[in-house]
């Protein structure tokens, strides 16, 4: 059996820890390892989650009526009774440094918890004063900087409801998502900072102002020093009037913010998460499988499209200190991040498979930049290779624990992940996390175990969507991820359960390669192909052809000077053959001038499908979801076998 790479500390003080004890005290239970407190945590979900309650002192105005309601999914109703607010548990009286927002080019702001309170509560104050009450919507056009944070904080505080967009996106583009809401009040900030330079979005902004025409009001943030607008009111002026921080109690269930899907395949879903839902879950993740502790400073490489800057300000809930950079963290190399961390004494930081993958192929040595504080780092986004993990214990330190985990905007949180208490192996997730009833299901939905499977949850979560925006009757919810097996959560991505309990993501279901009857996994070929240096990335397809045949190619972008001759295919080929199968060896080898993504990162492999299908772009995906939509035009006009 395989070692694993790294093995927990047998006398940890970790919170996970204090949390069992706890557990075994109420239910006369011995919990001596993270396997028996998570069959417990699935097992009995209303005293799990009234125990994750009590350790974390939530706060509600009478407590509760009881935990769950357990209906068949999709109508479970958590803590009835309970009313509570999310921003009253972020901005608890704590002191010290609550925010540290740094700029690509070098500005480094802190905001003390006092700052972060009095901010929050005179924009609050000014919403108010515009008519913005309980369920109105605010939204934001904004970078990963400290008045996404405030203006967040401020909205939910009264019992509005928020969503943000990074200003990566065009106008077109958010009001897509945007207008759907309806908003009141738009946030936004003159630009933001990535590879190297200023980006004014003051046009998309003004132009974004004339598509969502409920808007009543733009503030508008200064961030990279243009001049004001004004038509706007400035970010200043509207925290500028001290006022009283107050919290509006709400419904367990009430809506907190709405995130979208990357509406790559048409009009962006709006996903409804509530209050309550979302403070259980992320304390949980945070407080117990990453162990962010009060004063740990948490920064985790994200933007403000991704579901991982709703889990990034999180870290306020448990007293963490959380850094907010604008920025590319490849620039001006990918040494970026980790001299940020030994910078600012970061103890949890979080990054991406492709990240990891790019300093290992530089040559980066972290270890040399003092990273004393460091004890974790997360890897989300993508299935993380295993040379990821024996290189960062090369290059980090073998006390540094790596965690890769995966979950989903829908959920916004994660299915499984790693805890101090559980050992990692290379290219494994250590377990489901605890409250996530996670299985691997056949077709006909029977577990399996050493066999790939549909990712289903079997019970249900307290951050699972309390709806989907515009979907009064819930049956475009009930569609999306309870159709399939009805009852039970499918979320589309194919898992392996280990014999040991440990789990292998393979890639979506969605974009199965199918040699021969036989199912493969994007993820492995990934994980071979991207290790090569002459490769920065790639991209695998299987298409069914209309005359019965199957075309497998795989499309990858050179690495500086790498050219795609005989010899490389040959070293390409060999390395699949022996390093994953012969099955993943593709049916030809493609260079392109780049690999399509969506906007927080995934690549389009569904899409690309498509169009390779002969789906126009139109029909195939929406260019606004799209990172560098001028790729798609190359891959449309790509020549495909006949059958």
């Amino acid at each position: 059996m395989t070692e694993p790479i790294w093995q927990p500390d047998p006398g940890t003080t970790a919170s996970i820890t204090a949390f069992a004890h706890l557990a075994e005290s109420r239910t006369g239970r011995s919990m001596p390892g993270y396997r028996e407190l998570w069959q417990w945590s699935v097992s009995d979900l209303t005293a799990f989650w009234a125990t994750v309650w009590d350790f974390f002192d939530v706060q509600s105005d009478s407590g509760y009526d009881r935990v769950l309601d357990d209906t068949p999914m999709p109508g479970a109703r958590w803590f009835p009774g309970a009313c509570l607010n999310y921003a009253e548990h972020a901005l608890r009286d704590r002191t010290g440094l609550a925010l540290i927002a740094v700029t690509e080019d070098g500005r480094t702001t802190e905001v003390t918890w006092d700052q972060l309170r009095t901010q929050v509560a005179a924009f609050a104050g000014w919403l108010r004063r515009q008519g913005v009450g309980a369920g109105d919507r605010v939204v934001g056009y904004l970078p990963h900087a400290t008045p996404a944070v405030v203006a967040f904080l401020a909205t939910v505080s009264l019992g509005a409801i928020w969503s943000a967009c990074g200003q990566d996106y065009g106008a077109d583009g958010a009001a897509a998502k945007f207008a759907q809401l309806e908003p009141s009040i738009l946030v936004a900030a003159d630009g933001y900072h990535f590879n190297g330079r200023a980006h004014d979005r003051r046009a998309e902004v003004a132009r974004l102002r004339e598509l969502l025409p409920t808007v009543r009001h733009v503030v508008l943030a200064d961030h990279i020093g243009t001049p004001g607008d004004p038509d706007t009111v400035p970010w200043t002026e509207a925290i500028a009037t001290l006022a009283p921080l107050t919290f509006t109690r709400v419904e367990f269930s009430t809506p907190l913010w709405v995130l979208f899907s990357s509406g790559t395949t048409g009009v962006p879903k709006g996903i409804v998460h509530s209050h309550g839902g979302v403070l259980l879950e992320h304390l949980k993740l945070l407080g117990l499988h990453t162990d962010l502790r009060p004063g740990d400073r948490f920064l985790w490489y994200t933007t403000t499209n991704w579901m991982m800057w709703n889990l990034a300000v999180s870290g306020l809930l448990v007293g963490a200190t959380v850094v907010l950079y604008d920025g590319s963290p490849m620039y001006p190399d990918p040494r970026r991040l980790w001299q940020l961390t030994a910078d600012l004494g970061v103890a949890v930081l979080g990054t991406s498979p492709g990240h990891l993958l790019a300093c290992a192929k530089a040559g980066i040595e972290p270890a040399t930049l003092g990273l004393d504080a460091l004890r974790v780092v997360g890897s989300t986004g993508a299935p993380l290779p295993a040379a990821c993990y024996t290189w960062t214990a090369d290059h980090l330190g073998p006390g540094i624990q790596l965690v890769s985990t995966t979950g989903g905007t829908d959920v916004v949180s994660g299915f499984a992940g790693s805890a101090p208490t559980t050992p990692i192996w290379a290219g494994e997730i250590s377990a489901p996390l605890l409250g996530v009833a996670l299985a691997a299901w056949d077709e006909q939905g029977h577990p399996v175990i050493g066999d790939v499977g549909e990712l289903v949850v079997t019970r249900p979560m307290p951050s699972m969507p309390v709806g989907l925006w515009n979907d009064p009757d819930g049956s475009r919810y009930r569609a999306a991820y309870f159709a399939h097996y009805p009852g039970v959560w499918r979320h589309g991505d194919w898992m392996t359960v280990t014999d040991r309990g440990s789990l292998i993501v393979s890639g979506r279901s969605d974009s199965t390669l199918n040699r021969n009857g036989v199912r493969l996994g994007s993820a492995d070929l990934y994980a071979v192909v991207e290790r090569l240096p002459e490769i920065n990335e790639a991209l695998v397809i299987g298409v069914e052809l209309n005359g019965g045949g199957y075309w497998m190619p795989l499309f990858v972008v050179l690495a500086e000077n790498a050219v795609l001759d005989r010899t490389l295919e040959d070293r390409i080929t060999s390395a699949l053959r022996t390093q994953a199968s012969p099955r993943h060896v593709p049916d030809t080898i493609i260079a392109v001038p780049g690999i399509p993504h969506t906007r927080t990162g995934k690549k389009l492999e569904v899409p690309i499908k498509r169009l390779l299908q002969g789906a126009t772009i139109e029909q195939a995906l929406a260019r606004s979801a799209v990172d560098n939509p001028a790729l798609l035009d190359f891959y449309a006009q790509l020549a495909v076998p006949e059958g």
